[in-house]
């Protein structure tokens, strides 16, 4: 017998991790970071091209045997905090491209009950470059290539990807950045971030990526602007307590606290915050938003529509949106554009709710009025409904003549409607009848 071939490194580590056993490709998961980190480290070392698809290949069937959604969960932070385990820039941008391929080979082949995981592994890929972005301190090079290499792989008319990849990435882009950066980045960051976004609705032809951007970062842009505009507001307001509170006196506090109505020293609200400033605090954490400047974005959405080459289905698309964009830095907000969760949720103005409910409230007020001049419209309250019952089967207006006795409601009803030998369980269905029988005894 020859001797025996031994597989390069990365072989080996694919088939380890898309094994059977759970234990195996947990252990194969571990191994990898470690050889990773090892071989980064030195000067000569790295991956190539090739190396790492074939490592890729391993990744993604060990995310396909991998089941239970908690498990699933957790295996794809695994996999995606990969990239932090890499010691350079050129070494994670190369992981990171070779992961976008992966999935666009792969996607037709994924089954419907296995898409979710890889939704999922998207998204937290897609976080954990944005993460590893942030720790470089948005870099203005560092994050144009990343644009560069998403736009290649994901965004480009020519590029490979399948139309639910890229729909989904499209859609959690804006999600993610906000998670990891709304408090960090301004204004002009974030229109570099999302300048792929206005190329390609620009330039493509495809009638969905079209409707998916649009959609999905420049309404969502116009949607959050009263989140955005309040968290501003609310921003600025701190700042000008803070400077308040650092110029009174330690005396002039205290003088205010005694006249203010606050319970006694010794009680306990007094050293807990009300519940709606602690509401508001858990609020305030959980809202934050992207800021833009929306006449820059609309600027710039303008110049890439105006071009001779843009398609004219794609220049009226967004043209749409850069009017209400020119709208928002006029300070006049689309109200019938803004989503509900921005009236529902505290930070989303005052006044922008106020107009919601009033307008709600109007429109009640006038359907109420209506309908109460319909009900005083006639003398007694009991004939509208009986009017209404009649309106519906086809009946004749109630006759002046009515029966003597109790005018009780269901008896019109029951004289219509007789049945042949019922017994009448309620005393004011027998007295009709009793009428009936007496009447031919009187004439013998």
């Amino acid at each position: 017998m020859g001797p025996r071939v031994q597989l390069p490194p990365e072989i080996q580590l694919a088939q380890r991790l898309a094994g059977n056993e759970q234990v195996t490709r947990d252990r194969a998961v571990r191994k990898l970071r470690k050889y990773i980190v090892a071989r980064t480290q030195r000067a000569e070392g790295g991956f190539t091209h090739d190396e790492l698809l074939k490592v890729w290949k391993g990744l993604f069937y060990c995310m396909w045997m991998q089941d239970k959604p908690l498990l699933q969960e957790e295996l794809g932070r695994t996999i995606s905090q990969l990239v932090h385990a890499f010691q350079t820039t050129e070494a994670q941008h190369l992981f990171l491209q070779t992961f976008w391929q992966t999935m666009n080979r792969e996607w037709p082949g994924i089954d419907r009950l296995r898409l979710d995981k890889f939704y999922m592994l998207m998204r937290m890929v897609l976080h954990e470059a944005l993460k590893a972005l942030q720790m470089q301190g948005w870099d203005e090079r560092q994050t144009e290539q990343l644009l560069e290499l998403l736009t290649t792989e994901i965004l480009h008319p020519d590029s490979e990807a399948p139309n639910g990849v890229k729909s989904h990435f499209i859609e959690i882009f804006l999600e993610e950045l906000t998670k990891v950066g709304a408090h960090e980045l301004t204004a002009d960051q974030n229109l570099r971030l999302i300048g792929p976004f206005c190329t390609i609705a620009a330039q493509t032809q495809d009638s969905l990526v079209l409707h998916n951007i649009a959609q999905g970062i420049f309404e969502t842009i116009v949607e959050q602007a009263p989140l955005a505009i309040e968290e501003l507001m609310n921003e600025l307001e701190e700042e000008e307590l803070s400077e308040e509170e650092e110029e009174l006196s330690e005396e002039e506090a205290q003088e205010r606290g005694m006249l203010s109505r606050e319970p006694p020293k010794g009680s306990v609200c007094r050293a807990q915050p009300p519940l709606d400033e602690q509401a508001g605090e858990d609020d305030d954490s959980s809202s934050t938003v992207l800021q833009f400047d929306y006449k820059a974005v609309a600027d710039r959405l303008f110049e890439m529509a105006s071009r001779q080459d843009t398609p004219p289905q794609n220049r009226k698309r967004l043209y749409k949106v850069i009017r209400k964009l020119q709208a928002l830095a006029e300070g006049l907000f689309p109200e019938a554009d803004i989503p509900e969760e921005a009236y529902q949720n505290p930070r989303g103005g005052r006044r922008v709710r106020m107009k919601k409910r009033l307008s709600g409230s109007q429109l009640q007020d006038k359907t109420g009025r209506r309908a109460k001049e319909a009900l005083h419209s006639d003398s007694s309250p009991g004939s509208t409904r009986r009017r209404r019952r009649r309106r519906a089967g086809g009946d004749p207006p109630v006759p002046q003549e009515r029966p003597r006795g109790h005018g009780r409601r269901g008896a019109p009803r029951r004289q219509r409607r007789p049945r042949a030998g019922a017994k009448a369980k309620m005393a004011g269905c027998q007295e009709p009848k009793a009428k009936r029988k007496r009447t031919p005894e009187g004439q013998k």
